[in-house]
């Protein structure tokens, strides 16, 4: 069985090599000099060999104790560039950010987050995981991701969630709908709708169905997406009504190429946040980004 070396015998080594003082040694280490003696004398008894040469107060090494201030020299270098590294990670982020998202945010909100984020962060390399709320608590519990901005979970067992925002999910028509032309949504004519809804493995599409189910309403005919824009344009040329976030659809609800009514008398709301494993202590560039995901919502839904 190999033993290793005591790091605090081999600083204080090198420092006594250096100082050939044990009085010098004792006072810049902030130590006793019985506490310097012991741990030189514990390191000799370790390996085996005299490391130092006593003439009167002063020490000076030994052959082998030269041979060993080449390796302890390298070997506490080594300690202070991984120390120095691990603080540079913890104070500047300069390493790495996997975030996942889904298309939704990777569209309509990361590109604010990261434009910001850069500027504090330069030389942190950014990996973006585009998924929807499932694939997102499997990649941080297999450690692909570091944060995931998503839906809150339907399970949180292993996931910390910090809320961003909620929104409500509306029903969005064409202008010429016969919903939007009669100011009004006919309940008995939406299980016949064609409805235009995001893909069919989110949590907003069993929402949507759970939603209207809970009603007593099933959907028989729709069509599922994986991108807000296809959904909105085929909202628009009349294929059917869209199940949307208002927010999403802002320019084409201000231009009114889209119109919006609610789903029904009960509200349906939504939590976005950004989630990470639970007991995870969120290094200073990855506390950075849930701010800056706090301040660019908060500014979205204001």
């Amino acid at each position: 069985m190999i033993t290793t070396l005591d790091s605090r015998q081999l600083l204080a080594f090198a420092t006594l090599a250096r100082k050939k003082s044990f009085t010098q040694t004792a006072k810049e280490m902030f130590l006793t000099q019985s506490a310097v003696s012991h741990a030189i004398k514990a390191l000799e008894r370790e390996i085996g060999v005299l490391l130092f040469d006593r003439v009167g107060k002063t020490v000076h090494l030994t052959q082998a104790g030269e041979q060993l201030l080449q390796h302890a020299e390298r070997i506490l270098r080594d300690m202070q560039d991984a120390r120095t590294a691990l603080e540079d990670l913890q104070n500047w982020g300069q390493s790495r950010l996997r975030v996942g998202a889904s298309p939704t945010a990777c569209q309509y909100l990361l590109p604010t987050v990261l434009r910001e984020f850069k500027q504090s962060f330069p030389q942190c390399v950014i990996r973006i995981e585009p998924g929807d709320g499932p694939e997102m608590v499997e990649l941080l519990r297999s450690n692909k991701i570091d944060l995931a901005l998503m839906l809150k979970p339907e399970k949180s067992d292993e996931a910390t969630f910090r809320p961003l925002f909620e929104d409500e999910l509306r029903l969005l028509v064409a202008p010429m709908h016969p919903w939007a032309q009669k100011g009004k949504v006919a309940r008995d004519e939406i299980a016949d709708e064609t409805f235009i809804l995001y893909n069919k493995g989110s949590y907003t599409f069993r929402m949507v169905m759970d939603y209207f189910q809970r009603d007593k309403i099933t959907l028989h005919n729709f069509i599922e997406l994986g991108s807000m824009e296809a959904i909105k344009e085929l909202v628009k040329i009349g294929l059917g009504a869209g199940v949307l976030a208002p927010w999403i659809a802002r320019k084409e609800l201000a231009e009114k190429s889209l119109m919006s009514f609610p789903l029904g008398a009960r509200k349906l709301k939504r939590s976005w946040g950004v989630a990470y494993l639970k007991g995870r202590k969120l290094p200073l560039a990855e506390e950075t980004f849930v701010g800056l995901c706090e301040s660019v919502t908060e500014n979205l839904m204001g």
